[in-house]
């Protein structure tokens, strides 16, 4: 049918503009309660006593938890680390950070739930508290896990690093500090619990990963996981925050305790402070280099805010480690990472698993060598960046077929980097008011987790008596049209048009396993299971018309929703005819089930151009022009592709320019709503040019390889280096907000003393 490569509409497009799509907070079941949190106001404390008997009394109200009454099974909320870190309670005794769990009320209404919660009374024991990972990590820092405030350490490398410093000719170190900020999904976390009287628990709730929280649920309840199903109905945006299980736990302990199905929606302020957040990081970078600036030696070490709990922070810690070593061909390279416990909300994975961190550090301080070298960021860029060919130094595994050179040079002429650089010159001799600057960066992200765990993926495929097709997915679609690529697949391998596949999507019960929907796995993990799917259906569906048709199963094909001979086109049958056949004379459904597993790791690659303006009194950073170029093997739905990638640069904009949870003297957070929050808006926005390469990764399907969260990756680090070289002075840390700017152009006029590259 030609479906691979066609732009197509996200499959349930219609029913989100036209408000028919229902979202867990649109559903409603009969004598359903509403719940609500009572968070801990202190950062860190134990609870010396709870009092819920007046909450209890208060007409409308059918249930109240807290730890008294609540299981004492330890979890780690991530699906992906469920086995690793157990530092959760569904409700504990002791309180981590302003926002933590202390109690829940099940009413009849939400505002009479919000009464209630109002009405239960705390004493609490207050202990020491940390909203700095260099004060946690200090010796005889109390500990707010364990025995210690780091989680786990990682130290990796290749080649001799100590060595390499030695060899170069200049060696750079800077620091470099990123903020925590907020995913701002348009729908905030919310659950249904629903306990029948058969014991059977169901959960409805937009979750990236419903077999991860499956497992969870049976674990912290002791209820076989044929007693627990989960379904995501649809969800409002991810990012990463609805990976690890939130509300989910407390809606499942009040609709047991009540009988009654139990709904919690967090508003924004909670959804702020007490969901998951980016990682705040601070990062030390150490560069080798010779005079033509290749890098020669590299060593990160990295200091990252776990917050309050462990969750997904180890999962952040690898994958960052791991895209460390597949960006350049440096061969001297070493990784160290140090995640530490604080009493601030917790943080998780989010739209890059580390990523924009650390390339945001190591792309401005490689812009700085540049500068110092006098060359252009470009000709470095070329010069260490990895090839086709290329492999990582720790352990010899290939790129992929590796395109970031490919991104930077289509890139340069999309945006125009030469005129760029000379506006950019001209404004600076100016000395105006109005600075313009013009920043690039080049950055990775993987495909999947494969080598890390089983990566798989399964899907059924159920063919009806008229020829159209149901198929069950395990993926959860988050609007980013992972869904919609593998109905693309089926049409494609099955010959049928698109409206003619029905999408079941993410139910425990009616779909196969899916590893979770995270890691860049949607098109280049989940596609390929559709397309192994669809492709041992083909073979059934041609094995039955072979009969039908009294022909060699080898000279017939699928296409315009039926199957012809090759060589006669005019002999076909509609595919409603091959299954009435079957059920008619072979007596058989024709429906498969098969799963996909990941025996590669590719790299998508991307490089972003960036113009702004900076205005020296005020502090404003205004994006004139934005450029991002992609290595995506194939765009398999070019139109999805694009709006992935200009939904990436508004996040990056956010990241870099405006965005992160401010956290007072008391370990509060300070911006909790959008007013507060700033993320960037419509009217902020820059003209997008979008740029493909579209060189076939052979592990892909058809040729393609992931673009969801790479999109991202590049865009903090270029917006900084823009403002680098429109004010002269080198950026440090995010978000870049006037006062900053400010701060920075003060520094502009002082004497930096230097010597060799490198500054004293």
């Amino acid at each position: 049918m030609g479906i691979i490569g066609q732009s197509i509409p996200v499959r349930d497009a219609a029913m989100k503009v036209t408000g028919q799509f229902k979202y867990t907070a649109d559903l409603e079941f009969p004598g359903m309660l509403h719940a609500k949190i009572l968070f801990s106001p202190v950062p860190h404390a134990r609870i010396k006593k709870i009092d819920t008997s007046r909450a209890e009394a208060l007409e409308g109200v059918r249930g109240v938890v807290c730890y008294l009454n609540a299981p004492d099974t330890k979890y780690n909320s991530c699906g992906e680390e469920i086995d690793g870190h157990k530092t959760e309670r569904v409700f504990d005794d002791t309180v981590r950070y302003v926002g933590d769990k202390v109690a829940a009320v099940a009413a009849d209404t939400v505002k009479i739930a919000e009464q209630a919660v109002k009405l239960i009374q705390v004493e609490y024991e207050e202990l020491p508290f940390y909203t700095d990972p260099g004060e946690a990590l200090k010796e005889g820092a109390y500990p707010i896990h364990g025995e210690s405030n780091i989680i786990f350490p990682v130290d990796m490398g290749a080649g001799d690093v100590e060595a390499g410093f030695k060899a170069a000719d200049y060696i750079y170190e800077d620091t470099y500090s990123t903020p925590a900020i907020h995913h701002s999904a348009i729908e905030t976390h919310a659950s249904i619990a629903v306990y029948d009287s058969s014991g059977k628990l169901t959960v409805y709730t937009p979750s990236q990963d419903v077999f991860g929280y499956r497992k969870n649920l049976s674990r912290i309840f002791g209820l076989p996981m044929s007693r627990v199903r989960v379904v995501n109905p649809g969800m409002g945006g991810g990012f990463g925050g609805k990976i690890d299980t939130i509300t989910e736990p407390v809606t499942a302990l009040l609709a047991m305790k009540t009988g009654r199905p139990v709904k919690l929606v967090y508003n924004r302020r909670e959804d702020i402070v007490s969901s998951r957040t980016r990682h705040g990081m601070e990062i030390k970078i150490k560069t080798g280099v010779k005079k033509d600036g290749t890098i020669i030696s590299q060593d990160m070490q990295v200091i990252i805010n776990a917050g309050a709990y462990a969750g997904g922070t180890m999962s952040i810690v690898w994958a960052m480690s791991g895209k460390f070593f597949k960006n350049h061909k440096t061969p001297n390279i070493r990784f160290r990472a140090t995640p530490v416990y604080t009493n601030t909300p917790i943080a998780g994975a989010m739209r890059g698993f580390g990523s924009p961190q650390e390339f945001f550090a190591q792309q401005c301080q490689m812009n700085k060598i540049a500068r110092d070298l006098h060359i252009s960021i470009i000709d470095m860029q070329l010069k260490n960046l990895v090839e086709p060919d290329g492999f990582d130094q720790r352990n010899g595994q290939r790129h992929g077929n590796a395109r970031p050179i490919d991104c930077v040079k289509k890139g340069m002429e999309l945006f125009g980097w030469e005129e760029a650089v000379k506006e950019q010159e001209e404004s600076g001799a100016a000395k105006g008011r109005y600075r313009i600057g013009v920043g690039m960066a080049a950055a990775t992200h993987g495909n999947g987790v494969y080598g890390v765990c089983p990566d798989t993926t399964g899907v059924i495929l159920k063919m009806n008596e008229d020829g159209s097709v149901v198929m069950f997915t395990g993926v959860s679609d988050m609007g980013n049209g992972s869904v919609t690529t593998q109905a693309q697949a089926v049409a494609q391998e099955l010959g049928i048009s698109m409206d003619r596949i029905e999408c079941i999507q993410a139910d425990t019960d009616a779909t196969m396993y899916d590893l979770g929907n995270y890691s860049s796995r949607g098109t280049y993990v989940s596609c390929n299971a559709a397309v192994k799917a669809a492709g041992k259906i083909r073979q059934e569906l041609l094995k039955e018309a072979a009969q039908l048709l009294e022909e060699e199963q080898q000279n017939l094909e699928l296409k315009d929703n039926g199957v012809c001979v090759r060589n006669n086109p005019e002999k076909k049958a509609s595919l409603e005819e091959v299954i009435t056949h079957a059920r008619k004379v072979n007596q058989r459904d024709i429906c498969c089930a098969d799963t996909f597993a990941s025996y590669a790791l590719a790299m998508s690659y991307g490089a972003h151009f960036v113009k702004v303006s900076v205005d020296t009194r005020t502090g404003g950073v205004k994006v004139l022009e934005y450029t991002a170029v992609h290595d995506v093997g194939k765009a398999l739905n070019p139109m999805s592709v694009e709006g992935q990638i200009e939904g990436a640069v508004q996040m990056g904009l956010g990241y870099a320019l405006s965005e992160g949870i401010i956290i007072d003297s008391g370990g509060k957070v300070k911006n909790t709503t959008f007013k507060q929050y700033h993320i960037m808006n419509a009217g902020e926005m820059p003209p997008i040019k979008v740029g493909l390469v579209e060189e076939t990764e052979p592990t892909g399907p058809y040729g393609a390889k992931s673009i969801g969260e790479c999109s991202v990756v590049p865009s903090a680090g270029a917006i900084a280096n823009a403002v680098a070289n429109a004010i002269g002075c080198e950026v440090h840390r995010l978000p870049l907000k006037p006062d900053t700017v400010l701060e920075l152009l003060a520094r502009e006029n002082e004497t930096v003393e230097r010597r060799d590259g490198i500054t004293l």
